[in-house]
């Protein structure tokens, strides 16, 4: 069978960079910049090895969906409070200011997943830290595609972002065609495959990740196995995109006033004993405004 063609072209595909456990597909030194407000998507595999010990990982600037294919992960934040994320769940971290996400954490099974990062415009970057997860019967269904966040075809997330953003978890079966018509204004599209093969104008196997031409074009997938997809489109960002390590913001003001906030959020928890000097010293070390004698009483 002939596959459909799309009306937008592929302009970038890579397979990432791997690093142990996390593959990044996408960041915001590279296609972040040009893929805003999606500045980061990774995806990771944890062994069933439990519990495992995850590295401290700050944020502030940024909202991060967390989501899983397999396995389940609980994660205690920066305040104490345990969540549990289970497959077709889906984990949101405004963290704004700043906010501490996972530390100590126990899988069951092998997990596989992935973690997006969107700027937040100014008016949210710098706002008071705030976490959910919807739980899987929560998330809307409309034919292939779960809507993990935004909108899509009249049905919409109970996620609320002010920026016009959708995420999509697309499942097809073997000879099936699905066209994605964007919502109106929706210039940038990206597809990271899970599982399977499939066409979207060129060939597409589970590792890949693409973006398409900017544009608010359909594209016309046709599944030849069995694939899974995860799929982003957006309006593009018009603010900067100024990064730390651990930070995403649109001025190096308000980055160094996320940096400062981290700051403060790692030496309560040392004072709380939740982390270590060690584990410490590697966040104060990634801080581009901030040291830790800075935050010495």
């Amino acid at each position: 069978m002939r596959s459909p063609q799309p009306s937008r072209p592929i302009s970038f595909r890579t397979t990432g960079r791997t690093n142990g456990q996390l593959t990044r597909l996408a960041g915001p030194s590279d296609v972040g910049r040009s893929s805003k407000p999606f500045v980061i998507l990774d995806r990771f595999v944890f062994g069933a090895q439990v519990p495992i010990n995850l590295p401290v990982l700050p944020h502030s600037g940024v909202a991060v969906l967390t989501y899983l294919h397999q396995g389940s992960i609980r994660t205690s934040d920066s305040q104490g409070v345990e969540r549990t994320l289970t497959p077709g769940a889906v984990g949101w971290l405004r963290s704004g200011r700043g906010a501490w996400d996972v530390g100590p954490a126990i899988t069951s099974g092998g997990v596989v997943g992935y973690r997006l990062s969107i700027a937040l415009p100014p008016i949210l970057e710098l706002s008071e830290p705030y976490q959910s997860i919807v739980k899987p019967m929560e998330v809307p269904v409309k034919g292939p595609a779960r809507i993990l966040l935004g909108q899509y075809d009249g049905a919409q997330s109970s996620l609320q972002i002010s920026t016009e953003t959708t995420c999509l978890h697309v499942t097809l079966k073997a000879g099936n065609h699905w066209r994605y018509d964007p919502p109106d204004n929706h210039d940038i599209m990206w597809v990271a495959v899970h599982s399977g093969s499939l066409v979207a104008g060129e060939p597409l196997e589970a590792g890949d990740f693409v973006t398409f031409d900017r544009s608010d074009l359909a594209v016309d997938f046709f599944a030849k196995d069995d694939c899974e997809f995860m799929l982003g489109s957006a309006q593009r960002s018009p603010f900067d995109v100024v990064e730390g390590y651990f930070s995403v913001h649109t001025n190096a003001a308000a980055l160094r006033f996320g940096e400062v906030e981290i700051g403060r959020l790692v030496t309560q928890l040392i004072n709380e004993k939740r982390i270590d000097s060690k584990q410490a010293k590697e966040v104060f070390e990634r801080l581009r405004f901030v040291t830790s004698r800075d935050n010495r009483r």
